[in-house]
């Protein structure tokens, strides 16, 4: 499925490495991040309201997800954040963008977070949709509230288990968060591409997870002991999990961004399928 009225093309960003990637509208460029279990589709809605607002949307599935590459893992980095934010940096240049807008919701977010601190000078502002950095959502679960992120610990568990239970029911794992996630059902034929999307790599969608218990901590963990942080203006857009959890989703991200607008949502997970033209009007 592609997003209507947009140009697809296939970007080398690295070797052996292209993403898939919609291409609309013309102006100051943005681009949207998806999250998981998802495809570039998820923005369909955002992008072309942002499309025909004056922007050039650029919409790519990340590597490892969606008609994208899907590099095997070898050394725990080919999924890490900073490897996955690099291919952000490079698609947007191989397209004539030196600097850029990004927005990235979920596993997106990450990478949008890493790309923020990775590369200051070309992401010009960023917007977060519904996640936590690394380090401070390991910190947040704990007890019996950790049972939300039951997924995040199998998938962080070594090669082979996780890859194995979860290849052995797919739809069933990943239509748990498509069904779960939302307040109000996904059309059924944007839940079937996730779902086909997802069932054909499990590998790698596992290596993005598990590196986020390992690299992309140890990245994060080195950042804020230099006291790195987004010098860009920072919006974040998440759902009142953080006083169901017990901690201060505003706080933690101003910790990160100084430059922070935080804005607790009415809208499930999937906002930007639930709520389009309020995200796109954040986006703007």
């Amino acid at each position: 499925m592609n997003i209507p009225g947009f140009e697809y093309r296939r970007v080398a960003v690295a070797d052996g490495v292209e993403l898939n990637v919609a291409i609309g509208g013309s102006g100051s460029p943005i681009v949207l991040l998806h999250g998981f279990p998802q495809t570039h589709l998820m923005w369909r809605d955002v992008a072309a309201a942002l499309a025909t607002d004056q922007h050039t949307v650029i919409v790519p599935d990340l590597r490892g997800y969606g008609d994208s590459d899907k590099p095997v893992e070898t050394d725990g980095s080919v999924y890490s954040k900073r490897t996955m934010a690099a291919d952000i940096v490079t698609l947007a240049k191989a397209l004539g963008h030196e600097q850029f807008a990004l927005a990235g919701h979920d596993r997106g977010a990450l990478v949008a977070f890493r790309a923020g601190l990775d590369h200051p000078d070309v992401i010009t502002r960023l917007t977060i949709l519904d996640v936590l950095p690394t380090l401070d959502m390991w910190d947040v679960l704990h007890g019996t509230t950790a049972a939300v992120g039951f997924h995040l610990y199998l998938m962080a568990q070594p090669p082979g288990l996780p890859e194995q239970l979860i290849g052995a029911a797919p739809d069933a794992f990943f239509g748990h968060f498509l069904d779960s996630w939302t307040s109000e059902p996904l059309p059924a034929e944007i839940r079937a591409a996730y779902l086909e999307a997802s069932r054909n790599a499990v590998p790698s969608i596992v290596a993005d997870c598990r590196a986020s218990a390992g690299i992309d901590v140890e990245h994060d963990k080195l950042d804020l002991a230099a006291g790195n942080k987004l010098r860009m203006p920072v919006t974040v857009l998440q759902q009142d999990w953080g006083a169901a959890l017990g901690f201060d989703a505003a706080g933690l991200w101003g910790a990160w961004a100084p430059d922070l607008c935080h804005h607790t949502v009415a809208y499930g997970h999937f906002m930007a399928e639930e709520a389009p033209a309020e995200i796109a009007k954040y986006l703007s």
